[in-house]
């Protein structure tokens, strides 16, 4: 439940033993919640500011403070199947510093240059400055450079021996390089976490299948880790950052913080390249501006940044307060997750007629900006998460992800609230809703002729990889659409000057550039033309394979389902939805239109035309990674597929070979992984130079 703030210098000692009694009570359901069963019930920025309450009147009535506060220990718990670990150097938190101004760096360093007796005239003090990561905090323990065991915070006394879990996680090594594996102990702390895109991967899967899916990234790790079969961690796709030590015994400790960082990276452990040795306050105050600023480019969760005091000697000098040292600070940034109330549910209808929930809320600032839209995802989530209209609900926003409900935060409802059903007829057109046996998606049947459907089909039918249209963006779409101008795919090519001139900001020569466009694009082939027109589950490889088999377009539109499943990779799913499509007359007077307005492919499409030239690739796949030196992703993808070879975005043991250019990343160590045998692009060179 949400509880209101309340002014700790207010109340009276009686009232106030009440209210810190029920805050030490609620902050303790939430932990348990948190940190033992993976089930948060309450954003990260609620907790914190019940912490800070109770902090307050702790401080005001001291009387009041108890050992068993939750401000008197870092909180967690062992679980029950694994073995305890007991810290010889404990995983103590550090303070955090929720003003997210430059104030807040300010402070930190005033009270630094107080504790240390500074002058005014003393020198700035320098400080290691270096994300901080939304995950779970690890101890990886070292023996003479080899990993014997990993386990976690727990209270941070005692943890959970979770090695074998651990040992799945690949960044992690196993057996330390250098003057790492010299040491008789090392342990190494950090973060494991989880990626944005890995999470939102996850959870679509999770989707597709029917299946519960995870709140956030951060939950999504510590859950994985606390599993007691490693298969099933496996299974999730877990990082580490390396930004501390622990117990250290035959090992000359770097006399700095950044030194010591750069050890552990020699040693051949992740750490992390955003982070900068600053002086002084206006150091920090920089740091936490340009982090705060690119932010939303990480490729994974902060929910701020950290300070430490950059010397040891210093560090020991600070020492400790309660559960806190003295020389490091959180500075955190605004929350990425909020709480609000759902107003109403609407319907919006996407390209291919899926039909997705939103949550319109009362608008709340979260992740930087003002949220008043999330994704509910599709009917069948909601009723998982148990959300209705009127709910206090949990909004989640990271980066460029769409923001999205969810959970909702467990409080009575003050009468019935029916379950939200989705509509019979779609609410822009009036067709008909269906959603296929056993499938989650409900969807419009009006294709192109609803006008939600119109726009974002036109958008994909001119885009690169289908007709390659340019100069036909969202903007334009939207005039010509709500406009009247273009009801349909072949309108498009019925569009004049005169017609396009009129519109806002379509000046003559973007009107010709765009005609010119048009023309162009009606001389294209089979496969881009079947991808342009959006059937569904036809992706670009389909569509080559699709061509290929069937040489015409004729051949592929009278093709029966069991036609289809002769075709590469192309099973009862996609079979059943090509045809369908075809069999619709609506969408065949739409092929009918688009040939008679002059598109065309020559016939070397298909699979009764003779190759072009040598065919070295044929039957092998082929995976590509990392940015290479003069080809661009598409070049080399169609020099492979010109070679007979097929490109596949994910590698396996049956992978040929692995293309690798600069930067490459997990698809590099899955290769090395199978023993998969792994070029550049000189040996890409090589092998289309090849003859069969």
């Amino acid at each position: 439940m949400t509880v209101q703030p309340v002014s700790a210098a207010s109340l009276p000692l009686d009232q106030a033993a009440v209210r810190a009694g029920e805050l030490r009570d609620l902050l303790h359901h939430h932990a348990h919640l948190y940190y033992v069963l993976d089930a948060p019930a309450l954003p990260d920025a609620e907790y914190d500011r019940l912490f800070q309450e109770l902090q307050a009147i702790e401080a005001a009535h001291p009387s009041l403070l108890t050992p068993d506060s939750p401000t008197q220990r870092v909180g967690g718990a062992v679980l029950e199947g694994f073995e305890p670990v007991r810290h010889v150097v404990p995983m103590l938190s550090i303070r955090t510093e929720t003003d997210t101004e430059a104030s807040g760096a300010e402070n930190f360093d005033a009270r630094v240059r107080r504790e240390l007796d500074l002058g005014e005239h003393a020198a700035p003090v320098e400080y290691a400055a270096e994300l901080k990561f939304d995950g779970l905090a690890i101890n990886l323990r070292y023996e003479h450079g080899v990993l014997v065991q990993a386990a976690t915070r727990g209270n941070g006394e005692t943890g959970e021996d979770v090695t074998q879990n651990v040992r799945t996680i690949k960044q992690i090594p196993l057996r330390l390089r250098g003057d790492g594996a010299q040491a008789a102990v090392l342990e190494v702390r950090g973060e494991v976490y989880m990626r944005r895109d890995d999470f939102e991967a996850l959870n679509e899967r999770q989707r597709a299948a029917n299946e519960k899916t995870f709140v956030n990234p951060r939950n999504t790790a510590a859950g994985a880790i606390r599993q007691l079969d490693p298969v099933l961690v496996r299974q999730r796709p877990l990082s580490f950052f390396a930004y501390g030590i622990g117990e250290t015994r035959g090992w000359d400790i770097p006399p700095t913080h950044s030194a010591m960082l750069d050890a552990l990276q020699a040693y051949g452990l992740p750490v992390n390249a955003d982070r900068a040795v600053v002086r002084g306050a206006e150091g920090l105050v920089k740091f936490h501006r340009e982090i705060g600023e690119k932010r939303d480019t990480l490729p994974f969760d902060i929910d701020g940044v950290v300070y430490k005091v950059n010397s040891r000697e210093l560090q020991r000098r600070l020492g400790f307060v309660s559960r806190e040292p003295r020389w490091a600070v959180a500075h955190k940034y605004p929350a990425q997750e909020q709480v609000t109330r759902l107003d109403r549910i609407e319907i919006q209808v996407g390209r291919t007629g899926k039909l997705t929930p939103v949550a319109k809320l009362e608008p709340v600032f979260v992740g930087g900006t003002t949220v008043s839209n999330a994704t509910l995802h599709n009917l069948f989530e909601m009723r998982r998460k148990g959300i209705r209209v009127g709910d206090q609900v949990i909004i989640r926003r990271a980066g460029d992800v769409i923001p999205e409900v969810v959970g909702k935060v467990d409080t009575r409802r003050a009468s019935y609230v029916p379950n939200f059903r989705m509509p019979r007829h779609c609410p822009i057109c009036g067709s008909e809703v269906v959603r296929e046996k056993g499938g989650i998606d409900h969807r419009c049947s009006g294709g192109i002729f609803c006008p939600a459907q119109r726009k974002q089909a036109m958008l994909h039918f001119a885009g690169r990889r289908a007709m390659d249209i340019e100069g036909l963006g969202d903007k334009l779409v939207d005039q010509l659409v709500d406009g009247g101008i273009v009801t349909s795919l072949p309108g498009l090519y019925k569009l004049g000057v005169a017609k396009l001139t009129a519109l806002e900001r379509m000046g003559d020569r973007s009107a010709l550039n765009l005609i010119e466009a048009l023309e162009k694009s009606k001389h294209t082939t089979l496969a881009r033309f079947l991808f342009a027109l959006g059937i569904r589950q036809v992706g670009e490889t389909t569509a080559k394979d699709l061509a290929k088999h069937f040489g015409n377009l004729e051949s592929l539109m009278n093709a029966t389902e069991e036609q289809l499943l002769a075709v590469k990779d192309v099973g009862p799913i996609v079979a059943k939805s090509i045809a369908a499509f075809f069999a619709e007359a609506h969408n065949r007077e739409v092929v009918a239109q688009l040939l008679a307005a002059g598109v065309s492919f020559p016939e070397s499409d298909g699979a009764a035309a003779a190759p072009a030239g040598p065919q070295p690739l044929a039957g092998k796949t082929l995976v590509l990674t990392g940015t290479l030196p003069t080809l661009s992703r598409d070049e080399a993808k169609e020099l492979i597929e010109a070679a007979g070879g097929k490109v596949s975005g994910s590698v396996s043991k049956k992978t040929s070979y692995v293309i690798a250019g600069e930067e490459a990343g997990s698809k590099l160590d899955k290769a090395r992984e199978l023993g998969v045998t792994i070029l550049d692009e000189a040996g890409l060179q090589a092998l289309l130079a090849a003859s069969d």
